[in-house]
């Protein structure tokens, strides 16, 4: 296998885990569903197995020093088993902007997996957005999927296939056997997954036309991915949809925004002068309402108006719980897709067999159950559940006096789904795989956040799976010659702009914002000489893009503490592994231990045992980093992460400055046995 050494050994297992058992045994106690003795919960157990089929980072598990598996270079091959690398670099591009926010907890959950919400997670705007973007990846471009099918069914464009779906179901309907028919065939789609392919043959989401069945032209203008509701060129996979995410949640907020402000408020008159020189009040939405509200004639007064901080804290309340909700909902979904189409090292047998459990109990509940008792049944449930509060109240309150915590046993995490994971708990388990086996799981190529060519993707008949020629097809998925006429047009706009007096005053704030920026960024440096440690943290969070974060891991990290620039470090070679920030140039070189290190050169040493919190900050307030993105457009805002240690006062250290936030904070999350909840 190819890839870089370092001096780094194979960490230890974490103190409290059983470390008497071969890995054949262990394996042998999975295959029992005997996990809990290995490890706090399932995802650390399964990380200690040895399976049978290995990807690179399993491979490197028989060297006994850490291995770059693809941190600076492309992989020779799959890094984990049963999963291709940009399927694993879609679910940790992902999951760096889901988990932002995780603590150690003491025990373990009931449904055996960590990373699980806390009950008193923070609401944030900017968590709120992940978590509209989370649902729209997850679950509306599959949905969308599916609604497209059923329009392929319903056009009889494939008359062979939807002629044998009418065929069964108006058989079954005319033997009054229907409903027993509905729950074999999901139990075959549950326990026999090539059938799912050969029932639904799959197709590009974005060339199938949702009012006819037929092929249609991207709305993108060219087919460049398989998996994306507008067939968007990307150069990794999922990078489309996440686009369209970000893009559909941004002009929500436009729309929401500009109703507050009033924009185009009963017209705008052609010519007007103000209208392209003064810049958009959509940037001030508190602002622009009041500014809009003593337009027509009122007198805003937050002082004396009684109903706005109520009506303020109601919506974020409701946004706090809708975020929640939708956030079970796609929690839900993940793990079904999950326990559909299991992923290694979960198990692929035991999601099947309570599935098919599931759905036979329904089989022989419609077997004998005629449809005139199932109407009575459940007319019945309807009324008492509206009438029966008072039974419902007595009831609920006796099984929590003798039965505390019953509701949770109910939910389906807990039971049916239980040990299966959402696609973040999949991550982690897939992070401390790499972990075990002194392989970290490299982030994804630098060069995926370069724009994708405007190139039709690559076709074969397994992938469209559509009534129609190959002409046709090839004509729908080539680029459109008229949007690729306004693309070149755009461009060229954009690189000679046209100079009116509005652009020229924008460019003025714009110069003006940006100095003022690099006026107070040079301030802090001076600040910081003399001692402020609120200037200290703001050294070097503006970068220059494209820049290069030295050093880049898999075991050191490019970081500022305090303002001194250097370099985080984590010595396995100890026992607990050590993390530790050092200024020593010699830091660079292959040798990372800490008894390396020049006297004096080590800022704080912490062994990653007693880690407790890992919160990612941002390099600048959410204002700050939009001027700076507004202005500066030649620099980028380089973010950072806290740690917090088992004493809360001593050992709290923020990294500042760090390129490589997100790849240290993944291996710090998963190179031990820390049980964590996600806030």
């Amino acid at each position: 296998m190819s890839g870089q050494s370092f001096t780094d050994p194979l960490p230890a297992p974490t103190a409290g885990w059983d470390n008497g058992p071969s890995k054949l045994e262990l394996k042998e106690r999975e295959k029992q569903g005997q996990l809990e003795a290995f490890g706090p919960t399932d995802s650390h157990a399964l990380s200690q197995i040895d399976h049978d089929e290995k990807g690179l980072a399993q491979k490197a598990g028989d060297t006994d020093e850490v291995t770059d598996v693809g941190w600076g270079h492309s992989p020779q091959g799959r890094i984990v088993a049963g999963l291709s690398n940009e399927d694993l670099w879609m679910l940790i591009r992902r999951f760096n902007k889901q988990i932002y926010y995780v603590k150690a907890v003491p025990d373990a959950p009931l449904q055996r997996l960590d990373l699980n919400r806390a009950e008193d997670e923070h609401f944030s705007p900017d968590k709120l957005r992940a978590t509209l973007e989370r649902f729209y990846t997850t679950i509306v471009v599959s949905l969308t999927a599916f609604y497209k099918h059923i329009v392929r069914l319903r056009s009889w464009r494939e008359p062979r296939r939807t002629g044998l779906f009418c065929g069964v179901y108006f058989l079954a309907w005319l033997l009054d056997f229907l409903v027993p028919t509905i729950f074999c065939f999901l139990i075959t789609l549950v326990v026999y997954p090539p059938c799912r392919i050969w029932l639904f043959p799959p197709a590009p989401i974005a060339l199938v036309d949702s009012n006819t069945g037929g092929v249609q032209k991207p709305k993108a203008g060219v087919l460049g991915s398989h998996d994306s509701v507008t067939g968007a060129p990307e150069k990794m996979k999922g990078e489309a949809a996440e686009q369209e995410a970000s893009n559909l949640i941004a002009s929500a907020a436009t729309v929401a925004v500009g109703s507050v402000a009033g924009k185009h408020d009963q017209g705008t008159p052609e010519g007007a002068p103000m209208e392209d020189s003064v810049p958009d009040a959509m940037h001030t939405v508190a602002e622009a309402a009041d500014a809009q509200t003593a337009a027509h004639g009122g007198v805003p007064d937050s002082t004396h108006d009684k109903t706005r901080e109520p009506m303020k804290e109601t919506v974020l309340n409701g946004a706090n719980i809708g975020m929640r909700i939708m956030s079970d909902i796609t929690d839900i979904y993940e793990k079904l897709g999950n326990a559909l189409s299991p992923t290694p090292p979960f198990s692929s047998t035991t999601p099947y067999v309570r599935l098919a459990s599931i759905l036979s109990l329904g089989l022989l509940g419609s077997l004998i159950t005629s449809s005139y008792v199932f109407v009575k049944m459940g007319t019945f449930v309807v009324g008492f559940g509206f009438f029966g509060d008072p039974v419902l109240a007595r009831l609920t309150a006796y099984l929590n006096r003798k039965y505390p915590g019953w509701i949770k046993l109910l939910e389906l995490q807990n039971s049916l789904l239980k040990g299966i994971p959402t696609n973040a708990q999949l991550t982690l388990t897939l992070l401390r795989i790499g972990e075990k086996n002194a392989a970290p799981l490299p982030p994804p190529p630098a060069d995926s956040l370069n724009k994708a060519p405007s190139h039709p993707a690559s076709l074969n008949p397994s992938q469209v799976n559509l009534d129609a020629s190959e002409e046709e097809i090839t004509q729908a998925a080539a680029p459109d010659p008229i949007a690729q006429a306004q693309e070149e047009e755009e461009k060229s706009r954009a690189k000679k702009p046209k100079k009116t007096i509005g652009s020229r005053i924008v460019g003025f704030f714009r110069g003006t914002t940006a100095t003022g920026i690099e006026s107070k960024l040079a301030v802090d440096r001076v600040r910081a000489a003399a001692g402020s440690d609120h200037a200290k943290s703001r050294l070097g969070i503006l970068s220059r893009k494209g820049k290069r974060a030295l050093p880049s891991g898999p075991v050191r990290f490019d970081a500022r503490y305090k303002g001194n620039r250097g370099a985080v470090v984590i010595d396995s070679a100890l026992d607990p592994p050590v993390l530790y920030f050092t200024t020593d140039p010699d830091a660079l070189l292959d040798d990372q231990r800490l008894e390396s290190r020049e006297k004096g050169t080590v800022s704080f040493t912490l062994p990653v045992t007693d880690i407790r919190e890992l919160r990612k900050i941002g390099g600048l307030g959410w204002k700050g980093k939009l001027a700076a993105g507004w202005a500066v457009e030649s620099k980028e805002v380089v973010d950072g992460l806290e740690i917090v240690g088992k004493d809360e006062k001593k050992q709290h250290y923020q990294l500042t400055a760090m390129k490589t936030r997100n790849q240290l904070f993944n291996r710090l999350v998963a190179i031990d046995g820390q049980v964590w909840e996600s806030y």
